[in-house]
């Protein structure tokens, strides 16, 4: 049986999705962009400020389901520039801890919503 995972704490779904679903003690969550939940602003000053917000929102998402990052065992990040890469890896990096960070894929994508440069999906277990 599936349940929806929602926040308050996270930018609320802007369409026929939702935050998180949880099955079966697997946690998929939707990508998240860097929208400041409180305003529903994008944070865009500067990529790692960006890349900050998204994982401080997949942190919320995360705590809504009673988890944490230890329990990522796999993270998607789509970005708009693969010259970013090491700046999104240095906010990224300080979220896990190296010996036990999740599998990853990085893709340079052609576009984002709402003209983001990262967007960061995730699977966690229970």
């Amino acid at each position: 049986m599936k349940k929806i995972i929602f926040t308050e704490n996270a930018p609320a779904p802007i369409g026929p999705y939702n935050q998180a679903v949880l099955v079966n003690g697997v946690l998929y969550t939707s990508g998240q962009i860097a929208l400041n939940p409180l305003t529903m602003e994008l944070v865009l000053d500067s990529i790692e400020i960006e890349t900050k917000q998204v994982m401080e929102n997949m942190k919320e998402v995360l705590a809504a389901a009673g988890m944490t990052f230890e329990n990522v065992v796999k993270t998607t990040i789509f970005i708009m520039d693969m010259n970013d890469f090491a700046k999104i890896n240095s906010v990224y990096s300080t979220y896990f801890d190296e010996k036990t960070a999740p599998a990853r894929e990085t893709v340079q994508v052609a576009g984002l919503p709402k003209g983001v440069n990262i967007e960061i999906s995730i699977i966690a277990v229970l």
